[in-house]
């Protein structure tokens, strides 16, 4: 029987994959829609549009391996359609960690300023650098996924050494054959991160550099190029700190049965995971002019602003 812990469990991850889905969904409709109209998708808007389907997806993973932490622990500890989520999820999270990453390089190379052969190298062929690093994050993804399904191979190999019980040294060195996969497996989070930070960065120091010749020119320092500069790095900063949050969630959902009160670690981190896809897309819509501008337009005509049956410039 469900208790109340495993009811307000329940209640918050569908809270929060309703606004997961919304805002996530609204993303890939008003980037559909353009598309449709004018049949042209920017390379920024097709970033964007691939991180909030791949987050729609990771959202619906995350929901359905939260219902069989409640209704089903065996199934969720051991079980085939455990390994075969844990299958998707890998290859899901990575790829939208990624995508985030690309979205991050983009932003860096479009709106930083500087002189260096090889940065201008870089910006100059922006969409090559893109394409090439979708497809390396493509490739990635697949080499985290082949890493869990041959930690799912030894694990077996290790469940049924123990189930003779016959714990001998061949037993003993694949079982830290295991573990030494198992930790290993966290450091394919680590590119993204590295990649993130020094577009981060980057991004500080053309900053700081362009609000200086803008002092020295007695120019306004709120000038578009600035302030694509700030926005640029509150949504890579943003992304930052969730990724941290969202990796702290992470380990402790993976590694919950290995701490006190399993049941319960394991729902904390499934609550603090589910936190990143929702919050991070809408840190994107806040970033993103476009976006930014439907979404308010949108917002005035639920609260009645707009008179009925007019339209705003984004709906013309």
């Amino acid at each position: 029987m469900m208790g109340l812990t495993e009811g307000v469990f329940l209640i918050v991850c569908g809270a929060q994959f309703t606004l997961g889905i919304l805002v996530n969904g609204f993303i890939g409709l008003v980037n559909g829609r353009s598309w449709f109209k004018t049949k042209r998708m920017s390379l920024s808007d097709f970033i964007i549009a691939t991180l909030a389907l791949s987050r729609i997806i990771l959202l619906c993973i995350i929901l359905t391996d939260s219902f069989l932490i409640v209704f089903s622990v065996n199934e969720h500890d051991s079980g085939i359609i455990m390994q075969i989520i844990d299958v998707f999820w890998t290859f899901t999270n990575h790829l939208s960690i990624w995508f985030a990453t690309c979205l991050g390089v983009l932003y860096c190379l479009k709106i930083a300023i500087f002189s260096h052969p090889t940065f201008l190298w870089l910006k100059w062929r922006v969409s090559r650098v893109m394409v090439w690093m979708l497809l390396g994050a493509l490739l990635l993804s697949c080499g985290s996924t082949t890493s869990l399904i041959n930690e799912f191979k030894l694990y077996s190999v290790l469940r049924g050494i123990e189930a003779t019980r016959n714990v001998t040294e061949h037993f003993r060195k694949k079982r830290n054959e295991y573990y030494l996969i198992h930790v290993l497996g966290t450091l394919w989070y680590l590119p993204p991160l590295v990649v993130s930070l020094a577009s981060y960065f980057l991004l500080i120091f053309s900053l700081g550099r362009h609000t200086r010749q803008m002092l020295q020119n007695s120019t306004s320092s709120r000038d578009p190029s600035t302030e694509a500069h700030k926005r640029a790095i509150r949504i890579i900063l943003s992304f930052f700190f969730l990724f941290l949050l969202y990796f702290l969630a992470f380990l402790i959902a993976s590694f919950g049965n290995f701490l006190p009160k399993t049941k319960m670690a394991k729902m904390i981190g499934e609550v603090m995971t589910m936190f990143y896809p929702a919050g991070h897309s809408f840190i994107v819509i806040l970033g993103n002019s476009k976006l930014k501008q439907t979404f308010v337009e949108m917002l005035r005509c639920e609260s009645g602003h707009l008179k009925p049956g007019s339209k705003g410039p984004i709906f013309s």
